[in-house]
């Protein structure tokens, strides 16, 4: 009776022994996952996805994702070219591409990727004015995307895409800022009113070198100006003049008129 139960408790330990084996030596890996073997704690190769089969106590195994990874760059306070303090924060889009050197050359390639984004970001912004951070975003992301992704290459990462989401600005700034803009809208008016009245003088100079070509002309438009004087609501009493009694009338050039 005793063999009988000693027989049963050791079949029982040889059956989960042998279950924690093959739970040990069979992974089975998604698509998205690569896994990165060990043997001896030696590399021995990039297995996946599907079925994997290890050596139990001989081979280890460290799953990777392939796919996209969103990292929140924390606010960073970062200080102009011109001298401005402002706040900046960014997302960066990374993935890894090569999963034997994610592992093997960095402890963590998450921490080291958003670490290196925000040094990046605070050395990059720092060369430009403020305007350029507003204005430029774009050719900014592209800048810091280019710096990262060639920082990272050793470390099998491949930095995607970096976006610059917000730029924080002191009060008093935005105050300054403001009436910077103000009195940039107010140049350009006086500038646009300045050309208009410059644009306006030349057409009546031209106007008034075609009418002193014809005088027929001339009279003709002061015939108009009367009439609409006539029309309009005023006590205004016109006495129309011929144009000959004025030019008779005018001294010559050189000279006056005699008695």
């Amino acid at each position: 009776m005793a063999s009988a139960i000693f027989d049963s408790v050791f079949l029982v330990l040889a059956l989960a022994a042998a279950l924690a084996l093959l739970a040990y030596a069979i992974h089975i890996l998604r698509e998205y996952e690569r896994g990165v073997v060990f043997t001896l704690g030696r590399y021995t190769r990039v297995a996946g996805p599907g079925l994997v089969i290890l050596i139990p106590f001989i081979q280890q195994i460290v799953r990777t994702d392939l796919r996209m990874v969103v990292e929140d760059v924390p606010s960073q306070d970062v200080i102009s070219r011109d001298n401005v303090s402002v706040k900046v924060n960014a997302v960066i889009y990374f993935r890894i591409v090569d999963p034997q050197r994610a592992i093997i050359n960095v402890a963590d390639f998450a921490d080291a990727v958003s670490q290196l984004a925000q040094t990046t970001l605070r050395s990059v912004l720092g060369k430009h004015e403020l305007d350029e951070m507003l204005a430029e975003r774009d050719k900014l992301n592209a800048d810091i995307q280019e710096i990262l992704d060639r920082q990272t290459d050793a470390w099998g990462i491949k930095v995607a895409n970096v976006e610059i989401k917000h730029v924080d600005i002191d009060e008093s700034m935005v105050r300054a800022i403001a009436k910077q803009a103000e009195a940039e809208r107010l140049r350009r008016a006086r500038v646009i009113n300045a050309e208009g009245e410059q644009q306006a003088a030349a057409k009546l100079v031209e106007a008034g070198a075609m009418l002193a070509e014809q005088p027929n002309a001339m009279q003709l438009r002061y015939f108009i100006a009367l009439a609409d004087i006539a029309t309009d609501k005023t006590n205004t009493v016109v006495f129309p003049l011929p144009m000959d009694l004025l030019a008779m009338a005018a001294p010559p050039k050189g000279g006056t008129r005699d008695g």
